[in-house]
């Protein structure tokens, strides 16, 4: 399931070349409850769940580095910007050859541009390549009531829910354009933008059996020739 688990010899003696799953995610801030390291700590949780639901897929480490400039202000936020995270993407893609294609799983919404310039550019090169990334409502796009409820099924001694408290809740296309002009800090004090206070373990479930159900749907799509377990 894990590549870096393997050798290359076991990988040599594999009938078929499987498909690589690379979880994308970032290092930034998640409001004052959650930690830098949610949006991967998402990402490599879904291919996991894929690799246990496919025969087929090996997991590669995660990419614990995005386009995180929106959260500049924040302490801890670390980014590599657009330009170098599509190159990273577009010559990482470009060793994988070996393999029979490519699931790219990206769990920050600021990754989504230069990510799917790199798709573009990959595809355009005849290489088999997917990029999925999960959904969720409008008025709750970071470090609210959804990822919150996802950290407290998958990890909740890292949820400090005592911190928790609502941000901006309104619909992200009202935001945006402060989103652009000056940031997360700038249309939310605390880094948040939705209302964590009522997140449970029990929702997080639900949500990713839901975005689990809707990843392997878009394999099998992309894939169909693959194997499922």
């Amino acid at each position: 399931m894990w590549l870096a688990d393997l050798s290359s010899a076991d990988l040599a003696e594999s009938a078929t070349p499987p498909l690589l799953a690379i979880p994308l995610g970032a290092t930034e801030q998640h409001g004052p409850h959650l930690p830098l390291d949610t949006d991967t700590a998402v990402a490599v949780e879904l291919c996991r769940r894929l690799a246990a639901a496919r025969a087929d897929i090996v997991v590669a480490p995660p990419i614990p580095y995005g386009s995180s400039g929106e959260h500049a202000r924040f302490p801890g936020t670390l980014s590599i910007g657009r330009d170098a995270l599509e190159l990273l993407i577009v010559e990482l893609v470009r060793s994988a050859d070996e393999f029979a294609g490519v699931v790219l799983i990206n769990g920050h919404g600021g990754n989504l541009e230069p990510l799917h310039a790199a798709h573009r550019r990959l595809t355009a090169e005849g290489r088999d390549i997917l990029l999925w990334s999960p959904t969720g409502p409008a008025d709750d796009t970071h470090a609210g009531h959804g990822e919150t409820s996802v950290m407290l099924e998958l990890h909740p001694d890292r949820v400090a829910m005592h911190r928790a408290e609502p941000g901006n809740t309104r619909p992200l296309r009202e935001l945006m354009p402060h989103l652009r002009s000056g940031g997360v800090k700038a249309v939310s004090d605390n880094g948040v933008l939705g209302d964590p206070t009522g997140a449970t373990a029990a929702e997080g479930t639900r949500i990713l059996a839901r975005w689990t159900e809707a990843l392997i749907a878009a394999v099998t799509d992309e894939f169909p020739h693959r194997m499922q377990r």
